[in-house]
Formats: C-alpha cells, sequence, structure tokens
C-alpha cells in the first residue's frame, strides 16, 4: 500500500485563520505543483511550528496526504525564514505581489512548476536585501509603490513566460512588422505597431523597453534595467491585462500596493 505521507520543498504563498487554533496554508511545492494544507494548532502559543510557517517562508514540509483536498502538516524544517522581508513593511507588499502571482498563475494542484517554484526562492532571497526607497533621514519616499518595484515586475513576466504568456516584443504580434512598435495588445498577446493599436494599451518607449530589459535580464539585474516612472507603469499595465485576458483574474495585493 502506498504512504499517504511524503515531504516536499516548498514556500509559504498564504495562511489563513481556521477554528481557535488552526491554519489553513496554501503553498507552492517544488516537486508537487500548488498544495493546499491545514496545520493544525500552529496558533497556540507553544506550537513548535507556528513560526516556521509565516507567508514567504521557504520550507521543507512533511504532509500526510488527506482524503480532500487539503493535506496536514506533520512536520516542517525552516529552510529561509525571509524574516527581513516579513519585518519591513515595503518588502513585505513586494513579497505578497509574488505569492498571489504565483498563487493564481498557476492554480492547478499536483501540477509542479519547478521553474516557477526556482524564480520565486531566487526572488525571495534577492528581496531580503532589496534597498527600501528611503530619503535620507530614513522616511519611506512619498509615492513609492511596491507594485512598481522591478524585481517584482521582473519576476511577473517571467511567470507570465513560464506559463505560457510570453510577451512578444520584438516585432509586431499581429503583422511581424519590424515597428515602430506603439501598444500593446493582449488578445495579439504582444506588442503591435500603429495599424493595429486599437483597443490595444498604449505603450511609451520606456515602456517597450523596460519590458525588453525586465525579460532578457536575471533577476539580480532587475534594478539596473533603468526602469523610468511611466516605463515602470507600463509594465504594471501589461502584466495586470495579460493576467485579465488570460486567466480573468487581478491580482488584489496589486490594489493595495
Amino acid at each position: 500500500m502506498a504512504t499517504r505521507s511524503f515531504r516536499t520543498e516548498a514556500v509559504v504563498l498564504r495562511s489563513l485563520r481556521l477554528g481557535e487554533a488552526d491554519r489553513i496554508l496554501h503553498v507552492a511545492s517544488l516537486e508537487h505543483g500548488r498544495l493546499g494544507a491545514v496545520a493544525k494548532g500552529v496558533r497556540k502559543t507553544k506550537s513548535k511550528f507556528g513560526a516556521r510557517l509565516e507567508p514567504l517562508s521557504h520550507v521543507d514540509l512533511e504532509l500526510h496526504r488527506g482524503r480532500g483536498d487539503l493535506h496536514t502538516v506533520t512536520g516542517v524544517e525552516l529552510l529561509h525564514s525571509h524574516h527581513r522581508s516579513r519585518e519591513d513593511g515595503y518588502r513585505l507588499d513586494v513579497g505578497l505581489v509574488a505569492a498571489e502571482a504565483m498563487l493564481r498563475l498557476f492554480p492547478e494542484e499536483e501540477d509542479p512548476h519547478p521553474k516557477a517554484f526556482q524564480a520565486l526562492t531566487r526572488f525571495l532571497d534577492l528581496l531580503d536585501d532589496l534597498p527600501r526607497p528611503v530619503d535620507a533621514d530614513g522616511t519611506r519616499i512619498a509615492g513609492a509603490r511596491p507594485a512598481l518595484e522591478p524585481l517584482v515586475l521582473s519576476l511577473q513576466l517571467k511567470l507570465l513566460w513560464v506559463a505560457g504568456y510570453l510577451p512578444h516584443l520584438g516585432s509586431c504580434a499581429e503583422c511581424g512588422a519590424a515597428g515602430p512598435l506603439h501598444s500593446f495588445s493582449t488578445r495579439a498577446g504582444g506588442a503591435v505597431c500603429q495599424r493595429h493599436a486599437e483597443g490595444a494599451i498604449t505603450l511609451s518607449p520606456d515602456g517597450l523597453a523596460g519590458m525588453e530589459g525586465l525579460l532578457r535580464r536575471p533577476l539580480a539585474e532587475a534594478g539596473g534595467v533603468g526602469l523610468t516612472a511611466r516605463g515602470s507603469r507600463d509594465c504594471l499595465a501589461v502584466i495586470t491585462a495579460s493576467y485579465e485576458f488570460n486567466g480573468g483574474f487581478r491580482l488584489r495585493t496589486v490594489a493595495s500596493a
């Protein structure tokens, strides 16, 4: 008889209260894709699991396979706590955008996406050391939006790529013309020339160059792409529209970040 217990490397994406002491976890795992699990008693002060299962935690989980959609956490080893990200408001907001993107783009349970998982863990490692947008006196710069942070824009473009929605940027996605390219069409899946721009998202040259740079460079170099404020907004607009067109969803964390 096959064992009902298994171990997997995972990242906690979301944690929801259940009853008086338990939590429901949504995790992305390396070998098994997205999983749901119940962590029993973790909200009790003496729980040995609670502090290890916070959102953004990178862990090695031992799970007992349940009869329904939820497994049960029976053991957990902390690989990377990422407490530096959770304890800083700006970094936490950036991280939660990434976690929701992973959750919504790859909703099928037991369907592994190792490249997406590896990108997420690399993102979290970089997030811990992400410079905070602050003035000389340590005050957060007014208008600095976590959702426009180059690191999280880069991750989302790469996750779209892994999910099969790589934006076509080198030529017009409708007719193949080399350019100039003025807009982004979610229906065509890429940038388009002026002749096919009706109903598409207007793109600035900074936005197009920014997306190309973020897709071409590794996550660690996202900050060196040189995104302007307009370019960042254009990238976010394309990502948001791609989510809505291809998956029928919008990220709630983006609205609050």
